[in-house]
């Protein structure tokens, strides 16, 4: 995305454009409030930032292994929420929560989900509101409270009721904050899918 020309975006470019971000907001996040330990991140240039990659095999494959099966599913309209959700090592209760909601255009996708038609958009106006999006994520440990506790991580997936879940993933509760705080943070769109964000936290 260093082009300032407006593109068509097709539903495999808008599929790969949330993906990656989804890669690199997860990474991101997992840096920022010290789930992982700071030099298992490598730093990389992306959306005209420095961005931190996790070195972690184990990690990485586990974030590989989901975000391929949200791209087939955002192909098809099927995804409507991914969470990423902290919580205490030692209770199981949630700490924080980060949410990015999904909204497909389904005028976009026919019964294959395969693109129909296109609209001109801005390599620069995508990439724009995705590095604000990621400059709130770094700038949220000046709000957020510290995680004490040591903390384990885990992705949800919130997807349409009719869609076929593979073998492997298993159901979850929502793992709601009690007595929490919200903070709406920015959004982005490809014209295809629009990715809101938010974060919530528990109170003291």
């Amino acid at each position: 995305m260093g082009s300032d020309a407006n593109t068509v975006i097709t539903l495999k470019g808008s599929v790969e454009i949330v993906r990656e971000f989804f890669g690199f907001a997860v990474n991101s996040i997992l840096f920022q409030r010290g789930i992982y330990p700071p030099e298992t991140f490598t730093r990389v240039n992306k959306y005209g930032l420095t961005m931190l990659v996790s070195t972690d095999s184990g990690l990485l494959k586990y974030i590989d292994n989901v975000m391929n099966q949200l791209s087939s599913w955002l192909a098809t309209g099927m995804v409507k929420k991914l969470v990423l959700v902290m919580m205490s090592m030692d209770s199981g209760k949630s700490l924080e929560r980060w949410g990015f909601d999904v909204q497909t255009d389904s005028n976009f996708l026919d019964g294959e989900g395969k693109r129909l038609e296109g609209e001109a958009l801005s390599d620069k106006e995508i990439m724009a509101e995705i590095q604000a999006i990621i400059r709130q994520i770094t700038a949220s440990v000046t709000f957020l409270p510290l995680l004490n506790d040591p903390c384990v991580f885990d992705l949800l997936v919130y997807a349409k009721d009719d869609v076929e879940i593979p073998i492997e993933w298993e159901e979850s509760d929502a793992k709601y904050i009690t007595n929490q705080h919200e903070v709406r943070l920015r959004s982005f769109t490809t014209k295809i899918h629009k990715v809101d964000a938010m974060v919530s936290y528990a109170a003291n």
